[in-house]
């Protein structure tokens, strides 16, 4: 996305063409320009159904948006599900699993790695190092969501919204802005 003044659907899709490659930073600004437009013109729904074609036909490849992990998630998460269960259990309070480990992973060194040789090494040295760190980042953080006001009860946490794959957003996306483009054509 060579000129960001210009930003368009139908630049992203050319550009995506020319690359051959569309990015998350690319899915993110096609979102956006299509949730603030008014109506699509037909220009813009034909270059997303270029892109649609281009993504089935693999002329262009979708990037993933992670090409590494933070296992300090996983070990933050597992850490969290565990004392949550055990607080859920022992009590009429339902916590919010997403904010505990948010939390807690902010307060904690980030373990990125690559492989799974890499994921291997930082888990093992998670472990032996950071075990009681976590413990305790955990705990602030359950303490910290405890003492907790509920607040914005219709909030929409991350991945709650729609899970499906970057084609199947796409053809949402296409179907709610045009939902008679294709019998008008």
């Amino acid at each position: 996305m060579e000129n960001p003044e210009k930003t368009s659907i139908e630049s992203i899709v050319e550009q995506a063409l020319q690359d051959r490659y569309f990015t998350p930073a690319m899915e993110a600004e096609v979102g956006r320009i299509c949730d603030s437009a008014f109506e699509l013109s037909v220009e813009e729904y034909m270059a997303l159904d270029r892109l649609m074609g281009a993504l089935l036909t693999g002329e262009v490849v979708a990037v993933p948006r992670k090409q590494f992990i933070n296992v300090m998630e996983d070990l933050v998460l597992s850490e969290a599900i565990a004392r949550v269960a055990e607080i859920e259990t022992n009590s009429n309070k339902v916590l919010d699993l997403g904010d505990i480990a948010a939390y807690a992973l902010n307060r904690l060194p980030p373990l990125y790695a690559t492989t799974e040789q890499g994921a291997n090494y930082q888990r093992e040295r998670a472990m032996a190092d950071l075990k009681h760190l976590i413990a305790q980042q955990v705990k602030e953080a359950l303490e910290h969501n405890l003492d907790l006001p509920e607040f914005f009860p219709d909030r929409s946490t991350f991945g709650s919204v729609n899970k499906d794959s970057l084609l199947s957003q796409l053809s949402n996306l296409l179907q709610a802005y045009a939902p008679n483009f294709e019998e008008k054509s």
